[in-house]
């Protein structure tokens, strides 16, 4: 392997999807870093200069409105990276919304410049970001449709199984504050859900620790978003 990386601890399925030599060569390019919960990766306006594989944890791709009211409109974990669209054109070198950790990242770093060179000399590699940047559209577009149509216990069931598959455990931290601005509804409208989910089985909530006890059962109280952006990425990467 590379100087920054080995083979073992790649979890990211955009790396895993590339052919062996290709990703060698990309891992002898990146650094390991960490952020904890709460981090701001990239603020809006902030120039992007560097790219983030996501090998552990969740990144909320946040949407802050003039009234203080934030959304997630989409959320990057171990299928992808950070910093896709700079990749394009000069002109998207800054970023458009906020990136915040929202589980803690474990992630390679690589530079901006570096990965842009990785397309123009591997079809394999350009074929794998085309490939990620259709996933983000149809990530954007699911999660339009699903604010719009799909009850809240739906959609907290939803990012409960998105989270634990990024952070690779059925454990993770996570507020009711936190979840609220997330899916863009008021704190006690989420204490409702995670109270009913408790008395179900269907997860443990206590400290500001979520644990999915039974995820078969919350697979069936989750809206078809989940499942289908699974497909779509199992279809895209294997």
């Amino acid at each position: 392997m590379g100087r920054n990386g080995t083979e073992d601890e790649v979890t990211n399925r955009f790396l895993l999807a590339l052919p062996r030599a290709i990703r060698d060569e990309t891992l002898s390019h990146v650094d390991p870093v960490e952020f904890p919960k709460g981090h701001i990766i990239y603020r809006v306006g902030a120039p992007v200069e560097h790219l983030y594989f996501v090998n552990r944890g969740l990144i909320s791709l946040v949407k802050n409105m003039e009234d203080g009211r934030s959304i997630e409109i989409g959320a990057i974990g171990i299928e992808g990276f950070l910093g896709i669209f700079a990749l394009y054109d000069d002109g998207l070198r800054t970023a458009i919304v906020e990136s915040m950790v929202q589980i803690p990242i474990k992630a390679f770093a690589i530079k901006l410049n570096t990965l842009k060179s990785k397309m123009m000399r591997h079809d394999a590699f350009r074929e794998g970001v085309n490939k990620y940047h259709y996933l983000v559209v149809c990530q954007l577009a699911q999660n339009a449709a699903c604010n719009c149509l799909h009850s809240l216990e739906e959609r907290c069931c939803r990012w409960l199984l998105v989270a634990s598959d990024s952070a690779l455990a059925d454990n993770f931290p996570l507020t009711h504050e936190l979840l609220a601005m997330l899916l863009g509804v008021h704190r006690p409208s989420v204490s409702t859900v995670t109270a009913t989910l408790q008395r179900a089985g269907l997860i443990r909530y206590v400290h500001g620790q979520v644990t999915i006890v039974d995820r078969i059962g919350i697979e069936k109280q989750a809206c078809e978003c989940y499942r289908a952006l699974r497909e779509q990425t199992d279809h895209l990467f294997g």
